[in-house]
């Protein structure tokens, strides 16, 4: 079965394309896809680009032109739930667009056309994902990671929130997570692409998952924290976790 590998930005799956044999690489819809074989299986990398349309796009992209029969997403995303901190993972077991709004049409956060405003992953590979970022947290508590600043990471599994915006303040993180909350919606995380590849997948069918580290807390020092995290300790973590679960299932 066909796997895409998808993430937004080069260091979210950085160090993958070198683990591939027989690598080559496709230019197609503006885009660099990689196929390969990674651990056994046949895999095609790529970089969405940052926002649900781009992310949405290369989705299709990798059905239509490469056959993908499972899609799997990582990257990082600020965290919003309570006890999701720095240097946790992330595994979504369901997306939402935190910046749907067509009232009053439909409710608030209703995709028109889907029969609820959350879409949910593939439950097998969530759970996959979830037991390899368990492996992957345990190991990072003995990487001595000063951007850890000495915290202990976990893994949580849950609602991600997704919308075209870059959280930096944490009034505009506390009013979403305020507002879902008090519709019986709990997010963990907020990020900008998810939600908008479970909606293609859906439409497709093709299962999909998505894990994310948590580069910030989507306030006000999330400009500050991100760049130098996404490289120093979320492209390990998802070089850990990808291969992990390409392994094991």
């Amino acid at each position: 079965m066909s796997l895409a590998i998808l993430s937004a930005l080069p260091e979210e799956q950085h160090g993958l394309q070198h683990l591939l044999t027989g690598a080559q690489s496709v230019r197609h819809a503006g885009r660099d896809f990689v196929c390969g074989q990674l651990h056994g299986r046949c895999v095609v990398l790529a970089l969405t680009g940052i926002g649900k349309v781009a992310a949405a796009t290369t989705a299709v992209a990798v059905i239509e032109r490469f056959g993908a029969q499972q899609l799997l997403f990582t990257g990082v995303a600020g965290g919003v739930g309570a006890g999701v901190q720095v240097g946790d993972v992330v595994v979504a077991q369901q997306f939402l667009q935190h910046d749907m709004d067509v009232r009053p049409l439909f409710p608030r956060w209703q995709v028109p056309g889907y029969a609820a405003p959350t879409l949910g992953c593939d439950a097998a590979m969530a759970a996959g994902l979830l037991t390899a970022a368990m492996a992957c947290v345990a190991q990072a508590a003995q990487w001595q990671e000063p951007l850890l600043a000495g915290s202990t990471p976990r893994a949580h599994v849950g609602l991600v929130a997704s919308g075209d915006q870059f959280i930096v303040s944490a009034a505009v993180s506390g009013q979403i997570t305020t507002d879902l909350q008090a519709a019986g919606h709990a997010p963990l995380a907020v990020e900008m692409e998810g939600a908008a590849i479970a909606q293609a997948c859906a439409d497709y069918g093709v299962p999909f998952a998505a894990v994310r580290t948590i580069s910030d807390r989507a306030d006000d020092s999330a400009h500050v924290d991100f760049p130098a995290f996404v490289q120093a300790v979320a492209s390990r973590y998802a070089l850990e976790i990808v291969q992990h679960w390409v392994r094991h299932g």
